[in-house]
């Protein structure tokens, strides 16, 4: 035979259909972008000014529509729909005019709660989960702590059970939305277990509970609407119920939290290339050089097509590793892949656009530069480029002692 019966047995099997946008995605996508023009971007230079964004205010209203919670549980107030949604809802609120505003709805919807929703009891649903779908609460993800960052391991926040009681010590540093949130979905070292992956749970802490303080928020290069605070806790007591899912998993639970942090961060990435690189080519056309537009150099018009390629090869990435993640599988590997490639990309994207804007790019008046210095957190935030190259030589078996 020409073909081989290994090949015939492979193309029995049926294929994996990339996720394709359908009319319900795009009239969700439709809703979210037409809400964040009319009711959002309006006020967005006013919050950069001021370093910071009403975000009991926002959230309320993002939660009266629904979109706190779209794949979330229905009986906690979510929409109950699959997370398709989320990622065609975190391409639109990639719209906002303020990277700060966008990520801190990020963290709302996919960094502080996955965990809580998948693994946590009625209790902490109930008490935590549903309030923050209808946005009633705001949450803050308590990982990363001073010396601890991309190293999640290290991290030496500590609670102990006395009596029903946690009682917890310790701090948390980078908190995005930290100086605003009602409670945080915080990792602590919870045992003496030896194995560091074994040691830690996540636990829901009201932030108005007595001994939590916001030391400081902090002043960033960009993002600045978006208020990033150090929390510290000393001797804070929380109910015992308060614990999401099982005493010890809090590392493997936040492992599989950072998997929707990962895809949902790509999906916002990929729309801010987009405009950055299609708001380059309305301004290269026009402005004028040497007799000619800019547009018109060679160069220019060539490397914005590079660009644009390389943005329509991350959105595929983006959807093969949606569909996986739909169907149920384990998805580090695609999604530490697709954050290392996003973060990368969107800094190349904005350092190129902003060169062939001139003197311009280089001033608050146009959007590539606030473009530039909100995504360069990209490459920082939700694990270092270099944790994920790290991850993924783990799993391709190259890294130091993965191998056999």
């Amino acid at each position: 035979m020409l073909i081989s019966r290994h090949l015939l047995n492979k193309a029995s099997k049926p294929l994996v259909r990339f996720f394709t946008p359908t009319p319900e995605h795009e009239a969700l996508k439709d809703s979210v972008t037409k809400l964040i023009e009319k009711e959002v971007n309006p006020h967005c230079e006013k919050w950069e000014a001021e370093k910071k964004f009403p975000a009991h205010e926002v959230f309320k209203l993002l939660g009266n529509n629904g979109l706190l919670g779209i794949s979330k549980p229905e009986e906690y107030g979510g929409l109950g729909l699959d997370y398709s949604y989320e990622i065609v809802a975190a391409e639109a609120f990639a719209t906002v005019n303020s990277g700060g505003v966008g990520m801190a709805i990020g963290v709302q919807c996919d960094m502080a709660t996955p965990a809580l929703a998948k693994f946590g009891g009625h209790h902490v649903k109930e008490n935590f989960l549903r309030p923050t779908i209808a946005g009633d609460y705001v949450a803050c993800l308590g990982v990363s702590e001073v010396g601890s960052g991309s190293d999640v391991a290290s991290i030496r926040s500590r609670a102990v059970v006395e009596g029903n009681e946690w009682v917890i010590n310790g701090g948390k540093m980078w908190t995005t939305n930290g100086a605003q949130a009602d409670w945080m979905c915080m990792l602590v070292n919870t045992n003496d277990n030896s194995n560091p992956h074994k040691s830690k749970s996540l636990i829901c802490v009201p932030m108005k509970s007595k001994g939590v303080s916001v030391h400081r928020t902090i002043d960033k290069m960009g993002m600045h609407s978006s208020d990033t605070a150090e929390i510290t806790m000393e001797n804070v007591r929380v109910p015992l119920d308060n614990i999401i899912g099982e005493e010890g998993k809090g590392f493997q639970y936040q492992m599989n939290q950072f998997q929707n942090e990962r895809i949902y961060a790509a999906a916002g990435a990929i729309p801010v290339m987009d405009r950055c690189i299609q708001e380059t080519i309305e301004y290269c056309a026009q402005r004028q050089a040497f007799g000619k537009s800019i547009l018109d150099n060679q160069y220019v018009h060539f490397r914005l097509a590079e660009l644009q390629t390389e943005v329509e090869c991350l959105r595929a990435l983006l959807y093969q590793c949606l569909d996986h993640y739909l169907l149920g599988e384990d998805v580090t590997p695609q999604a530490t892949m697709l954050k290392l490639k996003s973060a990368r990309l969107v800094r190349e994207v904005t350092d190129s656009c902003l060169q062939f804007w001139g003197g311009m790019g280089f001033t608050n008046d146009v959007a590539v530069s606030r473009m530039y210095r909100d995504t360069r957190l990209f490459s920082i935030g939700g694990g270092a480029d270099e944790v994920m190259l790290g991850i993924i030589c783990k799993f391709m078996g190259t890294f130091p002692g993965s191998r056999g």
